[in-house]
């Protein structure tokens, strides 16, 4: 097996035997890798404050293509600290994390890493987690092979007249096509098509009324779950604690 040294962060952890760990660990040369940390739930371990999620860092292992390869040592870029100190904060991102896992599954294309740490960076910085988790979920489509129609109507194509979306449609409507499928707001279509475009590491700035938010993720939720398979048990734990932090 050869050294490699690569950047990633681990989106998932899973105790092994008594006293290891195994990481699955998002890197961009090499995809998911499975990589045992040996040894470090033991206290005196040099590999146990790093070998969990949400760790970002220079990951240097012995690499098994087709198997569990074996960890070194771990250079930590960031372990996101307030984060991991803010309820809020740490619940969406153990959202994006899952979410992330069960994306990159299903695709093998590049580019997955880059946004995940881009928002997680956003989430650190203060910017409203939510907001930013529906900002991944919608460019997550993309990789799944199911992004939206977001520039036209979904049935006809027309430019024009766009009063609403629909999860069933698979994009916007028209007035002509609209089957009072439900009613999104021209606040959350409009956010829609920026979600979709926007470059998250531009973002300095974040400011959206929580009712547009609440669109959005009822677009988002009905979407996922007719277009893409994707099924997590985090998002039952994720929404429950939104409404219990809103009482």
């Amino acid at each position: 097996m050869k050294i490699v040294d690569v950047k990633g962060i681990c989106l998932n952890e899973i105790n092994y035997s008594d006293s290891s760990k195994i990481l699955h660990v998002l890197t961009e040369e090499y995809g998911l890798v499975s990589i045992i940390s040996k040894g470090c739930r033991n206290l005196k371990s040099k590999l146990r404050g790093a070998s969990r999620k949400l760790i970002y860092g220079v990951y240097h292992f012995y690499y098994k293509e087709k198997g569990l390869s074996t960890l070194i040592s771990i250079d930590v870029i960031s372990f996101y600290s307030k984060t991991t100190m803010d309820l809020n904060r740490i619940v969406s991102a153990s959202f994006l994390l899952d979410l992330t896992n069960q994306v990159v599954k299903q695709s093998e294309a590049k580019g997955i890493l880059s946004v995940l740490l881009a928002a997680l960076d956003k989430i650190e910085e203060g910017l409203q987690p939510e907001v930013i988790t529906n900002i991944v979920q919608l460019k997550y489509l993309d990789y799944l092979g199911v992004q939206p129609t977001l520039d036209c109507c979904s049935i006809c194509g027309k430019t024009t007249n766009i009063v609403s979306a629909s999860p069933t449609a698979g994009g916007l409507v028209c007035s002509n096509c609209y089957q009072q499928d439900g009613f999104y707001s021209e606040d959350a279509i409009k956010h829609l098509r920026m979600y979709y475009y926007v470059d998250l590491k531009k973002i300095s700035k974040i400011d959206v009324k929580e009712e547009v938010t609440k669109e959005i993720n009822r677009f988002l939720d009905d979407y996922y779950d007719r277009y893409t398979g994707v099924y997590l048990k985090s998002k039952n734990i994720y929404q429950n604690i939104k409404k219990i932090e809103k009482m």
